[in-house]
């Protein structure tokens, strides 16, 4: 996987202020190019670019039921090492972010042992970070 090309992913924001202090002071992106309505990040080596669209109202809330926990869809996010996770993780507790689902553990001590965790931006878009105890597993059956 030390070829994987990067992704380019667009999302809506309905304030791109708010948006923009997220991605590069909460989770540390840096910012590239921007204009008065869109902003591109490095995202953790990907490009994402969020894009200010006027708020449409109350967003339905979809999800999943996985682990007993009610997963939001859609989501996005990217699949850290196991050490950078839990810097991540405790770098959002220390910034007081609001979880969805708290970091945990799924498969403890079983092949496909990873971490998770999901949040949301300022706009509702629902993000999942997790890392594979051993990075084997990633595409595993």
């Amino acid at each position: 996987m030390n070829n994987i090309q990067p992704f380019h992913l667009a999302i809506p924001v309905d304030d791109l202020e708010k948006a923009r202090t997220f991605y590069r002071d909460t989770l540390g992106c840096r910012e590239g190019r921007s204009s008065d309505h869109w902003v591109d990040f490095n995202f953790f080596g990907h490009q994402l670019v969020i894009h200010y669209k006027e708020p449409a109202g109350e967003k339905p809330v979809a999800s999943n039921p996985v682990d007993g926990k009610d997963v939001p869809i859609p989501h996005f996010g990217v699949v850290l090492e196991w050490e950078a996770f839990h810097e991540l993780a405790n770098q959002l507790e220390t910034k007081q972010i609001s979880f969805v689902i708290e970091p945990y553990i799924r498969f403890e001590g079983k092949v496909g042992e990873q971490a998770t965790m999901f949040f949301k931006d300022p706009s509702g878009n629902a993000l999942e970070f997790k890392a594979f105890r051993n990075m084997d597993q990633l595409f595993a059956k």
